[in-house]
């Protein structure tokens, strides 16, 4: 993708009034005009080049390229363009309460699920592979089950003890209802950068055991927190 036509304009302007100063200065002068030719020449391209550079900053797509990478399986993929953190908190496998910022540093794959949501079960045991091959890697999978009543809270714990390396942690309604925006429906499943900003999400089932999956979380594990 080219710069914006402005940007492009703009270096097209500042570069021919370089090559405009160069012709002048070598059609005539003094002789110690000539010698500083190069020199102001020289500062000039810099300054292109350097106000170029600023641009590319400015103008620089949000999401950090994840939108080029939501195809295929990961079709569905969202991606924020204004990352912000999210008031996330649910309950351990030690049944005690717990944020998001107990993981900062990691990339985080939030997975809000319930055992009553067909696609959810049928999605956990890709879940379960990436973070088995993302062991020791930066990256935590976190399955928030949002099962109500104990017998269905105790099926949820069965189910996920099933999937290791998976942890059970469980949140309530409340938990979807207060993101930003709330969520759509279940699954639905978060990702975090390394901040513990949310950078994308996905509503409804997927296969996170794909190579297209990967090359998401590959990203964001190269972006410096």
């Amino acid at each position: 993708m080219g710069p914006p036509p402005g940007r492009a304009r703009l270096c097209r302007v500042l570069i021919g009034g370089v090559v405009g100063h160069m012709s002048e200065t070598q059609g005539g002068g003094t002789p110690a005009r000539k010698s500083k030719a190069p020199i102001v020449a020289l500062a000039l391209i810099v300054l292109v080049a350097a106000l170029y550079a600023g641009y590319a900053l400015l103008f620089k797509p949000h999401g950090g390229g994840l939108k080029a990478l939501a195809v295929g399986p990961m079709a569905k993929l969202v991606v924020d363009d204004k990352p912000t953190p999210q008031p996330l908190q649910a309950q351990g496998p030690d049944g005690k309460p717990m944020t998001l910022t107990e993981f900062r540093g990691q990339v985080v794959v939030v997975n809000l699920w319930a055992t009553w949501c067909a696609p959810c079960v049928k999605e956990m045991p890709t879940l379960a592979q990436m973070q088995s091959r993302y062991a020791g890697k930066g990256v935590k999978v976190l399955p928030i089950s949002l099962d109500k009543g104990e017998a269905d809270i105790a099926k949820a714990k069965a189910f996920i003890a099933d999937k290791p390396p998976l942890a059970f942690y469980h949140g309530d309604y409340a938990l979807a209802f207060a993101l930003t925006p709330p969520t759509e429906g279940l699954p639905t499943t978060l990702l975090f950068d390394r901040s513990g900003k949310e950078r994308a999400r996905l509503v409804g089932g997927a296969d996170w055991s794909t190579g297209q999956a990967d090359k998401i979380v590959d990203r964001l594990l190269a972006e410096k927190s």
